[in-house]
């Protein structure tokens, strides 16, 4: 299958973005052989920055691959936006769907038509202190054993140092570089033809995730942590904190009460943490 026409939307876009993409970093980006040059096929993407989808698309797009982004739907009907995300062959996702699969049915279709798609299984910006994946979702791993097509693993690094997650302001100089590095396809082939239960997407996922990481050590030049960072596991950490102080409290108050001394205010750092856990 020949590989698509990039189109009007995609050029304008990239007439808009690559000026400034290029003033304002230098770019490092090794592995575009392992992008497929013809077919369907997914790309995973770890996410550090505001800023890196940008980054990341310029990479792609110089591979003459252009990705297709699932986004959410509502911002397909606002104005120049939803013009150019719908020009630029964008993917909606309908996230009021009960059903998981068929809110990525436009990904599927995509991949089968031999589009690039690509996802940010994070779902998020990493929250991990040091940057580094955290766990993903399973979206990815639901269109890959769906379409049986290669996914492609791609970490990236330098869009955080210009523009640092959740920072307001860019750190403009010195001149940062964002570094690219694409790997071979995952291997998922163990998991085709089975059942598609929460334990396989799971077991999947982290394969998928293991693979960028493993792109990451490259580009940065050390280890990862043995654990990915998790939120859902430090939310409900955090939760369980926040009982054991209240707990505590409310034990202390409890026996001031009954020797008739005066309870003693909540030390500052106690107050802190407890409304970082609400």
């Amino acid at each position: 299958m020949p590989r698509r026409r990039i189109g009007f939307w995609y050029r304008f876009a990239a007439v808009i973005c690559k000026p400034p993409l290029l003033v304002l970093i230098k770019r490092d980006w090794r592995g575009m052989e392992n992008i497929p040059a013809e077919g369907g096929f997914i790309t995973v993407v770890n996410h550090n920055s505001h800023i890196d989808p940008f980054a990341y698309a310029h990479f792609q797009y110089n591979t003459g691959r252009v990705p297709r982004f699932l986004a959410k739907s509502g911002l397909f009907k606002k104005g120049l936006v939803g013009a150019a995300m719908r020009g630029t062959g964008q993917i909606p996702v309908y996230r009021e769907s009960t059903d998981a699969l068929s809110a990525f049915r436009a990904a599927i279709d995509a991949v089968q038509r031999g589009e690039c798609v690509a996802f940010y299984p994070e779902g998020t910006l990493t929250r991990d202190p040091d940057g580094w994946p955290m766990t993903g979702k399973t979206g990815a791993a639901r269109v890959a054993l769906q379409t049986k097509c290669p996914v492609i693993p791609v970490a990236q690094w330098g869009a955080n140092e210009l523009l640092p997650p959740y920072a307001k302001k860019p750190n403009l100089l010195p001149r940062k570089t964002h570094h690219v590095l694409a790997g071979p396809p995952v291997d998922l082939s163990r998991f085709y033809d089975r059942e598609m239960t929460p334990e396989l997407l799971k077991e999947a996922t982290e394969v998928i995730m293991a693979a960028i990481t493993r792109q990451l050590e490259q580009i940065r030049g050390e280890k990862a942590p043995a654990v990915p960072y998790d939120p859902r596991r430090e939310r409900i950490e955090q939760r369980r904190r926040t009982q054991a102080q209240t707990q505590a409290r409310a034990r202390a108050e409890g026996e001031s009460v009954a020797s008739g001394r005066r309870p003693e205010p909540a030390a500052p750092e106690a107050v802190r943490e407890e409304g970082q856990g609400t």
